[in-house]
C-alpha cells in the first residue's frame, strides 16, 4: 500500500564562499523553493540555495500493488525558459535533479534524485516568427505563459536557428605582429560553434619579416563573477582550458590547428550573477634576430647536416581571439552524459 509518489525539478545553485559574496540567505527572492513548500520537499538536504523549482505534480495517490503487479505513470514537465544552463564552474555550480518522492503507509518518504543536463540557447524566447504564417504566433513563450499550448516547433526551431548560426562561413584574416614586426597571418572560416564541433584555423608565415619559432593555441573558457558579487574588489577572472595544440615551426611556411569543443562543455551564457565566455589563447615564440635558412640544392651529392644553434634570443606574445559557443541538439550532448538511463530506490 503505497500512500502518494510526487515529481518535480529544481535546480541547486552552489557557489564558492571564496570568491563569490551572496546577499543573506533569509532573502526569500533566492530561494524559490519555499514558494512550493509541501510534505514533499525535493531539496531536503542538498547543499547551496534552490533557485528553480517547478510545481509539484502528484503521480498517484492510495495505491495497492498485488505481489508481482506493477504499474506506470507518465510525467511531463515544460522547464522555464529564464532557467541557467547545467555548469559546474570553479566559482558556481547550477545542478538540475528530477526528485521523485514515494511513501508506503506509516514509512517515512523516499526521495529519488535523478540527474540531468540543460543547455540553454539564448535568443529563443525572443525570437520573431514570420508574419506571413498566420498559424505561427508572434512569441510562443509569451502564449505560454498566458496559458496556451506550447508551439510544437519550437524543437525545430531551436535546431534550425543553431544551424543557421554555426554553418555561416567568412573568412577572417589576422595579422600576428609584435614590436619588431611582422611575424604571419592567422586565417579562421568562422568564430560561431557548437559545442561537438572543431575550431580549425591556419597560420601563414611565409610573408612574415619575424621567423616565429613556436605557437600553441588553447580553446579556453572565461568564467567571470559579475561586479556586485565578487568577494573582492578586482578579483581576478577563471580560466579552463579544453583543448591545447602547440608546434614547433621554425622554417614552416604554413601551419594549421584543430581544436575539439568537447560535447561535455557548457556553451557561453550569462546570469546575474556569472559570465561564461569562449576564446582561443594564441601564444607565440619568436627571434630577435634573423635566422639563416639552408638550401639543399637538387643536383648536390655531398650529404649536409643542419644542427639547430644553442641558444637564441626570443620574444614572447600572447593573444586572445573570442569565439562564441552555442548549445548542440541534445542527443548528440547525452552520448557524454555518465548517467544511467534506469535509476530504482527501494521504499
Amino acid at each position: 500500500m503505497l500512500a502518494w509518489a510526487s515529481a518535480q525539478i529544481h535546480c541547486q545553485f552552489h557557489a564558492s564562499e571564496n570568491r563569490v559574496a551572496l546577499p543573506p540567505s533569509d532573502d526569500s527572492k533566492h530561494d524559490v523553493q519555499a514558494e512550493n513548500e509541501t510534505v514533499f520537499v525535493p531539496n531536503r538536504g542538498e547543499r547551496g540555495q534552490c533557485i528553480l523549482s517547478t510545481p509539484p505534480k502528484i503521480l498517484f495517490c492510495d495505491l495497492r500493488l498485488d505481489p508481482g503487479e506493477s504499474k506506470s505513470y507518465s510525467y511531463c514537465e515544460v522547464l522555464p525558459v529564464d532557467g541557467p544552463p547545467s555548469f559546474r564552474g570553479q566559482s558556481v555550480k547550477y545542478a538540475y535533479k528530477l526528485t521523485v518522492g514515494c511513501q508506503r503507509v506509516n514509512s517515512p518518504i523516499k526521495l529519488l534524485r535523478v540527474p540531468f543536463r540543460v543547455l540553454v540557447l539564448h535568443g529563443l524566447k525572443d525570437y520573431q516568427f514570420p508574419q506571413d504564417e498566420a498559424v505561427a504566433p508572434s512569441n510562443p513563450f509569451l502564449e505560454e505563459e498566458e496559458g496556451m499550448k506550447k508551439d510544437p516547433r519550437l524543437a525545430d526551431l531551436a535546431t534550425e536557428l543553431l544551424m543557421a548560426a554555426t554553418s555561416r562561413r567568412s573568412l577572417h584574416l589576422y595579422n600576428i605582429s609584435n614590436t619588431r614586426g611582422k611575424v604571419g597571418k592567422f586565417c579562421i572560416f568562422k568564430t560561431v560553434y557548437k559545442i561537438g564541433e572543431d575550431v580549425i584555423g591556419t597560420f601563414n608565415f611565409s610573408e612574415g619579416d619575424i621567423p616565429c619559432l613556436q605557437y600553441s593555441v588553447s580553446l579556453q573558457t572565461e568564467e567571470s563573477i559579475q561586479e556586485e558579487f565578487q568577494r573582492r574588489r578586482g578579483q581576478p577572472v577563471s580560466f579552463s582550458t579544453h583543448a591545447r595544440h602547440q608546434e614547433s615551426c621554425l622554417h614552416t611556411s604554413r601551419s594549421s590547428f584543430s581544436l575539439p569543443i568537447p560535447l561535455g562543455s557548457t556553451p557561453g551564457f550569462i546570469t546575474n550573477i556569472v559570465s561564461l565566455k569562449w576564446r582561443l589563447h594564441f601564444e607565440f615564440v619568436t627571434s630577435r634576430e634573423p635566422v639563416e635558412t639552408h638550401l639543399v640544392h637538387e643536383n648536390q651529392s655531398e650529404t649536409v647536416t643542419w644542427s639547430g644553434v644553442e641558444q637564441i634570443d626570443v620574444d614572447t606574445f600572447s593573444w586572445d581571439l573570442p569565439i562564441k559557443v552555442l548549445p548542440t541538439n541534445p542527443v548528440l550532448a547525452s552520448y557524454v552524459s555518465p548517467f544511467s538511463s534506469t535509476n530504482s530506490t527501494t521504499i
